[in-house]
């Protein structure tokens, strides 16, 4: 049985096998569910060169650094929805020694240490930094918040970090991950995080934290039923929704769908994947990042779909294909139960149904795909009608003149 301390879980196949590399890391194993995996051992000498690093630098003895971990053992284990199969003793190695490669990562990478890097470090390359981020963020490769929280303030007390113009643990945890934080969120000590897949969902979700617990949830019986393309053929005007930085704030007033724009690159789907997991397990009944992702689906059908939103500036596509973006959002949610629909996303859908079940409009739609989907086809129908026009009228004067 699950504890209700439990944040950390596997994800199990029936949604993995969408894509099991969104879930494994790549060049480092962080916690215990990916510790011993051959693939990754090649990173284990550096973290052991981070953590000599780390306990060179701080005058907290090692001993101490390791009863505070010893303390936080029950807890750790308590996190996790697998049971974990380590001994204390290679436990608390294994906390020690992924807390403080973190830990010394972070400093490193803080603006106002930068000088520490050296030429041709291996940890300031553009390769590392940016595989280590996407190993951090996956939900089976994490630490405890806590722990990591925990080591560091016992290394850096408050009047070291203050004499060595060292940041908060916190702080220096949002400027580590900035290029993820879209809303430029401030650090705040009262905001739970569990994790850093948690943190991750924070940043994406809206700032303004009464209006997301008071907005309710319905079953999903009214799904969108069609496509942008669809849509866009039937009169809806598909906007960016500019001076937003949250991708869930969708709004549709009279004919306007405003959608904030989003970057679409290689790690989006893993990036969604994890959070979307995070939330099956942990947010069931708070899954706005889940709902997004549905809401994308309906209105990503086909390379039609993305070609349109590109067009309008919502979607900004790295790849080459646009069925690259229509596979990613199609395929994002195999395996996972919505449950109950956000209500403002089900009000949207429900009005933009209403609006293509018009008569008029759908019957505009029909014309725009039947008749004018193409140059030609517009021109041909054009020329037809202008053709019949002239036949009409032709028929009326010679009547008129009969008469």
């Amino acid at each position: 049985m699950l504890s209700q301390s439990c944040c950390i879980y596997k994800v199990p196949h029936l949604i993995r096998q969408g894509n099991e590399e969104a879930y494994t890391p790549n060049l480092v194993s962080i916690g215990p569910l990916h510790y011993g995996n051959p693939r990754l051992q090649n990173m284990e000498r550096h973290k052991q060169l981070l953590f000599k690093q780390f306990i060179d630098s701080t005058e907290t003895r090692l001993e101490d650094l390791i009863k505070c971990v010893e303390s936080a053992v029950p807890k750790v284990r308590a996190c996790y929805s697998e049971n974990i199969d380590l001994s204390e003793r290679e436990l608390v190695k294994l906390i020690l020694v992924d807390a403080t490669f973190i830990i010394q990562l972070f400093i490193m990478w803080d603006e106002t240490d930068y000088e520490l890097f050296k030429a041709g470090s291996f940890f300031s390359t553009p390769f590392f930094r940016t595989n280590i981020f996407d190993d951090l963020l996956l939900l089976e490769n994490q630490l405890p918040f806590f722990v990591l929280q925990d080591l560091f303030n016992r290394a850096f007390p408050p009047h070291v970090c203050k004499d060595l113009k060292l940041p908060s643990f916190l702080e220096l945890t949002f400027k580590s991950f900035r290029f993820y934080n879209m809303q430029n969120v401030k650090p705040n000590p009262d905001t739970r995080i569990n994790h850093f897949t948690d943190l991750l969902r924070i940043f994406y979700l809206q700032k303004d934290k009464s209006k997301r617990s008071t907005s309710t949830f319905k079953y999903r019986s009214n799904v969108l039923s069609y496509g942008a393309s669809e849509l866009h053929e039937a009169g809806v005007k598909l906007k960016e929704l500019k001076g937003s930085k949250c991708i869930l704030e969708l709004k549709f007033s009279g004919r306007d769908l405003e959608i904030p724009p989003i970057l679409v690159e290689g790690r989006t789907e893993t990036l969604f994947r994890n959070m979307i997991a995070l939330e099956q397990f942990h947010y069931p009944y708070e899954s706005y990042i889940t709902h997004y992702a549905m809401l994308m689906d309906c209105l990503i059908n086909t390379s039609k779909d993305v070609d349109v939103l590109v067009h309008q500036q919502i979607i900004n596509n790295m790849f080459a294909d646009s069925n690259d973006v229509a596979k990613i959002f199609n395929g994002i949610g195999n395996g996972i139960v919505y449950g109950n629909f956000n209500s403002d996303y089900h009000e949207i859908c429900t009005r933009l149904n209403e609006f293509f079940g018009n008569p008029w409009n759908n019957l505009k739609a029909t014309l725009r795909n039947d008749y004018c989907n193409t140059p030609w086809k517009t021109a041909a129908s054009i020329a037809a009608i202008v053709l019949l026009v002239l036949t009409i009228l032709q028929t009326i004067c010679s009547v008129i003149q009969l008469v």
